[in-house]
């Protein structure tokens, strides 16, 4: 099915665009832009070069995508910002696209930004994240599958969380979350976040064992690399206790401090 664009949309004649797609007027697309089937973009959405969207998603007014990066390192290389199905982007939403040649700003499948939220250069949004009003995320960020932020987060440069984590509102943070726990809005350990899990079917014996780990990481006095060979020694191995162990193994600016 044809794609209705109103004809009060200015749209780059280059600019690709997919079937049934509905585009509002005064929506201001650029010419390197490939958008794919069934997308609703409403009033006043400026998609700029660089972006490559996927299916069924909806651009709420005001919205920008693929904005420039606001990196002082930036020296108007070509790059991309690539944001995949099912995502719905709220109203004045900032996405930047990446600094360097060849270099990609990447939102994945399913996720929910709210208004005000905004997307730096180079972070990579795993699928079905929530981002709650107004939370700013740096760039080089790295964000895993399930991740809540309620209002007014912010995430600090080149720092990651894990999947199922939760962020409270007002926070900012400058260290890793690991998966599967609550970040206090002071930045600090509050206790593993057992509705994500169940919400997705974990086991409860597994949450136990979450528990457990973090027990070790947040209540021992010794250092990480020791924690670790502990969860190893004394925490039944399963999906969620590798990806923790992963996560703390790979960490390079170190993780969140305990309450």
């Amino acid at each position: 099915m044809a794609s209705d664009i109103s004809p009060k949309a200015e749209i780059d004649p280059r600019a690709k665009i997919g079937n049934n797609c509905k585009i509002f007027p005064f929506v201001y697309i650029e010419g390197d832009v490939v958008i794919g089937d069934n997308c609703i973009i409403f009033p006043f959405v400026s998609i700029l070069n660089g972006t490559r969207m996927g299916n069924n998603n909806k651009v709420h007014q005001g919205a920008v995508i693929s904005a420039l990066p606001q990196d002082f390192d930036f020296r108007g290389e070509k790059t991309e910002c690539v944001i995949g199905n099912n995502n719905i982007i709220r109203e004045n939403v900032v996405i930047n696209r990446a600094t360097h040649t060849g270099g990609q700003t990447v939102i994945g499948n399913d996720n929910f930004l709210m208004e005000g939220s905004h997307i730096s250069h180079d972070t990579k949004v795993g699928n079905q994240c929530v981002f709650g009003y107004g939370t700013k995320i740096a760039g080089d960020c790295e964000i895993s599958d399930l991740v809540i932020f309620s209002s007014s987060v912010i995430e600090n440069p080149k720092t990651r969380v894990g999947q199922g984590a939760m962020v409270q509102a007002g926070a900012t943070f400058s260290k890793d979350i690991p998966p599967y726990i609550i970040c206090t809005r002071k930045a600090e350990f509050g206790g593993v976040n057992y509705s994500i899990g169940r919400q997705h079917g974990v086991d409860e014996k597994v949450l136990k064992h979450i528990a457990n780990a973090y027990r070790l990481v947040f209540q021992g006095k010794i250092s990480l690399f020791d924690t670790i060979m502990q969860i190893k020694e004394q925490v039944p191995d399963g999906e969620q206790i590798r990806n923790i162990i992963e996560f703390l193994e790979t960490t390079k600016i170190g993780i969140i401090s305990k309450m």
